[in-house]
């Protein structure tokens, strides 16, 4: 039931056996021209909405305890949306990401859970202390994690390249560090009102 306790969130990105070295190669040299730039500038846009929707849904919260089903689903989209791109470039999947803020046929899964009623309290703690709290530990955390999954997606492209496979172990950790990002984003963005773990794990 929506607003009965902190929602979930989710994220994971289906495993293949098999990757192709030609998409390898097209993301290595041309990544940039056929998905950076286009889904960058959408991205773009899309950030800056939901930043724009953020303090809307702030001030909604303050004073009905409500988060507006409209801005959530259009906050789902653009988390779903980032991710998606983020798996393509980090070589977890040979499906080009979707234009679009759904996708459920696409091998990565994002999910918020809905929740309706949002402390007012905490809502005000995230929106102007959050940066205090939530972004310099875990924002030293996931710059620590990003170098590492960096290293993983380096070892990940010679595996693939000479395999065809991601390491399933590095696999997991670049897949954990996305979900922990998740969290954070879903926790500061008024989205869930439970305090992002330090984890790693689903």
């Amino acid at each position: 039931m929506a607003g009965a306790g902190p929602a979930q969130v989710g994220l994971g990105v289906e495993y293949s056996e098999r990757l192709s070295r030609l998409v390898l190669l097209l993301k290595t040299f041309l990544g940039w021209l056929y998905v950076a730039i286009p889904h960058g500038i959408v991205l773009g846009i899309l950030s800056f909405v939901a930043l724009v929707l953020h303090v809307v849904a702030f001030v909604i919260v303050l004073f009905t305890g409500k988060y507006p089903r409209g801005i959530y689903d259009i906050m789902m989209g653009y988390h779903a949306w980032s991710a998606r791109v983020d798996a393509y470039l980090n070589l977890m999947t040979d499906k080009y990401p979707p234009f679009a803020l759904s996708a459920p046929d696409y091998p990565v899964y994002v999910h918020i859970e809905y929740q309706e009623e949002v402390s007012r309290g905490t809502a005000a703690l995230r929106f102007f202390l959050g940066w205090l709290y939530v972004g310099i530990p875990h924002g030293i955390a996931l710059f620590v994690l990003g170098l590492i999954a960096f290293a993983a997606i380096v070892i990940g492209w010679f595996a693939i390249l000479f395999t065809g496979q991601f390491p399933r172990a590095l696999f997991d950790f670049v897949e954990g560090t996305m979900r922990w990002g998740l969290r954070v984003s879903a926790y500061l963005y008024l989205l869930n009102d439970k305090y992002p773990p330090f984890s790693l794990k689903p």
